[in-house]
Parts: C-alpha cells; sequence; structure tokens
C-alpha cells in the first residue's frame, strides 16, 4: 500500500499524521508532532458513533501470516497494546463494548471492558475475512510460489475468493451488515467496537465512499483508535489510526 500515514483527526482538520518507520508497516505513538489528546464529546441524538478498534498484535502479524478467520493469541506486545487501549478509552462515555468472537479480538476487548466496566457482546459477523485455501500461509511464500494469487490480492480482484473464502464484496457486505445493526441499537450513542483489519478497511469505505476496489490510502494499524459517525445522511469518518496511546503498531494488511 501507499500513503501510509495515520491522521489523528479528520473531522477538525487536523494535518498532524504519524509518519511510518522504514519499513513501511509500524507506526510510533512517540512520533506523534503537535497532537493533544483527542477528547470525546457528546454524541448528538439522532447519530451512532463507532470506535473501531483493531485488535493487538499477535506472532502470525510480526510474521505476515494471514490470520484470516484462523483462531491466533495475542503476541506480548499485542497485550501490552490492549492495555494500553483500554487505559485510553478508561473514563470515556461509552454505552457498549463489541467485538469478533476471535481470540485476537477477545484478548483486545477484555482489558478495555474492564476499565469500563462493561460486558463484552461477541458477534461472529465481525469476524476477519475468510481467506480459503491462504489462510496460515505467508505472504512472501504466495508471492513466491502463486504469483497470479499474490497479483490479485494486490490489485483487489472483486471475484477472488482466495480458494473457498470470501470474495472482498461478500466480506463487505457482511461487515456492512454488522457496524449498521450495531449503529442501529446505539442512537445518540458511543460504543467500541473491537475487530480486524479487513473490517476497519471496510468502515473507511463506508465512511469515505472509496470504491472497494480501490487501493487503500490509510493504515490499519494495531490497537488503534478509529472512528465512524452514522447520522440520517450516512457514514462520516471521524478519528482515524490514532496510535498516541501506543509505541508501536503494525499494518500488515493487503492490500
Amino acid at each position: 500500500m501507499t500513503g501510509n500515514k495515520a491522521m489523528t483527526d479528520t473531522t477538525a482538520g487536523n494535518k498532524a499524521t504519524v509518519d511510518s518507520k522504514a519499513s513501511g508497516n509500524e507506526a510510533s505513538g512517540s512520533e506523534v508532532s503537535g497532537v493533544g489528546r483527542h477528547e470525546f464529546v457528546t454524541v448528538p441524538a439522532a447519530e451512532a458513533e463507532l470506535v473501531l478498534v483493531r485488535h493487538g498484535e499477535t506472532e502470525w502479524n510480526h510474521a505476515r501470516r494471514i490470520q484470516g478467520q484462523l483462531d491466533t493469541p495475542l503476541s506480548m506486545i499485542g497485550k501490552a497494546q490492549a492495555e494500553a487501549a483500554a487505559v485510553r478509552l478508561a473514563g470515556q462515555p461509552i454505552a457498549a463494548i463489541y467485538a469478533s468472537d476471535l481470540l485476537r479480538t477477545v484478548q483486545t476487548a477484555t482489558p478495555i471492558a474492564a476499565v469500563l466496566g462493561l460486558a463484552v457482546a461477541l458477534d461472529p459477523g465481525l469476524r476477519e475475512r475468510h481467506f480459503g485455501t491462504l489462510q496460515g500461509q505467508y505472504y512472501a511464500d504466495i508471492e513466491r510460489d502463486q504469483p497470479e494469487q499474490f497479483r490479485r490480492i494486490r490489485q483487489r480482484d472483486l471475484t477472488d475468493d482466495l480458494g473457498g473464502g470470501e470474495t472482498i464484496p461478500v466480506f463487505h457486505a457482511r461487515i456492512r451488515a454488522a457496524l449498521e445493526a450495531i449503529a442501529d441499537r446505539h442512537a445518540g450513542e458511543r460504543v467500541v467496537v473491537v475487530t480486524h483489519g479487513g473490517a476497519l478497511d471496510v468502515g473507511w469505505r463506508l465512511a469515505t465512499g472509496m470504491p472497494l476496489d480501490a487501493e487503500r490510502t490509510v493504515g490499519l494499524f494495531n490497537a488503534s483508535l478509529n472512528v465512524i459517525r452514522r447520522s440520517p445522511a450516512g457514514w462520516q469518518l471521524g478519528l482515524w489510526g490514532c496510535v498516541e496511546h501506543l509505541v508501536s503498531s503494525q499494518d500488515d494488511i493487503d492490500p
């Protein structure tokens, strides 16, 4: 992906960004320059605000191994990221917390729920895209051994089901339905949704109108905070890619 920067608040016109490191897949909270602490304000009665949190880092993220819907735990770094996200959200006016039912999201949601005094509502509809026969494989191996398949992934081929998994349109429809259902239940409220990188991509596209086959131009960082709002006018983008609470975070989603 290109343009790998995490913007801290798109609605307020705040242009400060978190630049990626030389490897192109990490963002450091210590690199935030001139960015004040984002404050969560009252949600208008006609809107629903979703704080999307990607799960913390796993060993598979670090190794660039495709997880999809395979159940992998957080690494030690990922657990620390989850705790940092919990500290960041403590005391905020949040009505509920939802999470994918996969282990890495549950482990990320648990400390957040604890500081908020809420129970985690598990929703299988928030799971990562099913990557078919590619689940468990390394991106480097796919690029070397299956160049045509790798090309289709990079070009966001909308017909590619990854060998028995989900096409991008099918995945997008599933995540959209889950997010719409949550928004329907929480008019005038703010909720946390702990999910996966692919689901964050869907939320970003809903809020920006970016076509499904267009290249993504923002990061989807582990344990980052990302805000989208649903009003009668539709979805809007708020805070995105915020990692000011973290030491480091990865963006390893392709494409």
